[in-house]
């Protein structure tokens, strides 16, 4: 049976992976907006890809999610903070069995996406991919096996899953169904806050801040404190999280960077509340200290503020 998809947000994530999906033949439509909508519509979608380089010349792209009508599922890949926003819009793409993913940094999003349309449409979901945007129209894949993590929250492996899944990994692209789909969330975000917020701090590639002893501390210990957070709050952490994401750490591009520091640098919005002030405010009413990410965010917070045009002072 074919498949129609529908992907809010065809930036990083979601051009590389709903692009894999096209290129695969499964139908997909992209929501987009602004030079890279127009882009899409009038170049098509080029990906340049450490796994192999492709250009859909034509996709179907809008900014109108009611153009595109209801469909089997709907990818979230906006950035974390704009899924509050986007979530009242998919209305249009939801039929009786349309089932929601969203493909996003932090651990709130899926909360998000059910409290406007209720919980049993969401999945979880998680990817993992170092990719940017590197104009309108073309995604750069630079570093990063590109995986996706799914499951149902209560652990099932259900249809939907399955047909998801499978239309994933026909498209080439790798597929885990962990069982505790939550707490593969916490142990992403386990490695990406850590990486995000010490990077930008340090206005450093990956490969200067885990070679350096002062900065490899301050990853560390900011894993351990949302291994301390997760485990506190019920999340089944491994015991082995911190041991696993700091090796993987060691493998990326030595000029590697994560969407937080770029974003930050580049003075624009940045996922900072659901990367680094999640852990802080779970921390809080977990009772469990955090002081790196308090330094991290109490750090960062001018710049995201100017940013959002909240603040001004001088660049």
């Amino acid at each position: 049976m074919s498949l129609r998809i529908a992907v809010i947000g065809a930036g990083a994530v979601g051009g590389y992976f709903g692009g894999r999906l096209a290129q695969a033949g499964v139908e997909v439509a992209f929501v987009a907006r602004g030079a890279h909508l127009a882009a899409l519509r009038t170049q098509g979608l080029r990906v340049a890809s450490i796994a192999g380089d492709f250009a859909l010349d034509r996709v179907t792209a809008t900014d109108q999610p009611a153009e595109i009508g209801p469909v089997d599922y709907v990818i979230v890949s906006v950035k974390a903070w704009q899924v509050p926003e986007v979530a009242p819009t998919l209305g249009p793409l939801l039929g009786p069995e349309t089932a929601v993913l969203p493909l996003e940094n932090g651990v709130e999003a899926a909360d998000q996406l059910g409290q406007v349309h209720g919980p049993e449409r969401v999945l979880g979901g998680m990817c993992r991919i170092i990719s940017f945007v590197a104009e309108p129209g073309l995604i750069r894949h630079v570093g990063a096996t590109p995986l996706v993590a799914l499951g149902e929250f209560d652990g099932r492996r259900s249809e939907r899953l399955v047909r998801l899944q499978e239309a994933l990994e026909r498209a080439g692209v790798s597929v885990e169904t962990p069982a505790d789909i939550v707490a593969t969330l916490w142990e992403k975000l386990l490695f990406i806050a850590p990486f995000g917020g010490v990077g930008a701090v340090a206005r450093a590639p990956i490969g200067v801040i885990r070679a350096l002893p002062g900065t490899r501390g301050l990853i560390e210990r900011a894993m351990h404190e949302i291994h301390a957070v997760g485990r506190t709050r019920g999340i089944r952490v491994t015991n082995d999280a911190v041991t696993r994401a700091l090796a993987y750490i060691d493998t990326l591009p030595p000029a590697g960077t994560a969407s937080l520091q770029r974003d930050l640098a580049a003075g624009r919005p940045s996922e900072l509340e659901a990367l680094i002030g999640v852990v802080v405010r779970h921390g809080a009413a977990a009772g469990v200290a955090t002081p790196v990410h308090a330094f991290l965010h109490d750090a960062l917070l001018p710049g995201e503020l100017r940013a959002r045009g909240q603040l001004q002072y001088p660049a």
